[in-house]
């Protein structure tokens, strides 16, 4: 008799076993052939990771309180300039960036957790697998035995009209 069912295994489920989540330090521009892209992609994440923190906040709101003197003494548009043009900006920068990382960082955990339960639910079907073969065994095993039982009694397969 033939298996009951014939499993293919999906080709996502070998890729998830072979891999792992993605991470920033897998973005393949920091690995590309092209010295200009990897060099482009090295420095910007690296100024990212410099003026993304709050000490950059705070060097840069010092610099910009060192122009707020002349914006003062030239009056109130200069004062305006310079809170929209250098404090709002350089403050405002590093703060954001700041925030993003932190939803970044989040986002990353999260993307490693799904991971995590896409590789604990591959790992559950694949033992219900390994059961339903099992079941599949013997349930071919219990009509091989019930043929030959019935064909030593010399009972056919069809019901008996009676």
């Amino acid at each position: 008799m033939s298996t009951l069912y014939e499993y293919v295994r999906h080709p996502r489920a070998t890729e998830l076993r072979s891999g792992h989540p993605v991470r920033t330090r897998d973005e393949r521009r920091l690995h590309h052939e092209n010295p200009f892209v990897r060099l482009n992609a090295r420095v910007g994440l690296r100024v990212t990771l410099v003026v993304g923190t709050m000490w950059a906040a705070y060097l840069f709101t010092l610099l910009a309180l060192l122009a707020l003197p002349s914006a003062v003494h030239q009056g109130v548009y200069y004062i305006v300039v310079w809170l929209s043009s250098s404090f709002l900006q350089l403050v405002l920068l590093p703060v954001i960036i700041v925030g993003q990382n932190i939803q970044a960082s989040a986002a990353d955990k999260r993307a490693e957790e799904t991971y995590k339960d896409a590789e604990a639910v591959l790992h559950e079907s694949e033992e219900i697998q390994h059961h339903l073969e099992a079941q599949d065994a013997a349930i071919t095993r219990i009509v091989e035995d019930l043929t030959r039982l019935r064909e030593h009694l010399g009972i056919d397969g069809a019901p008996s009209a009676g």
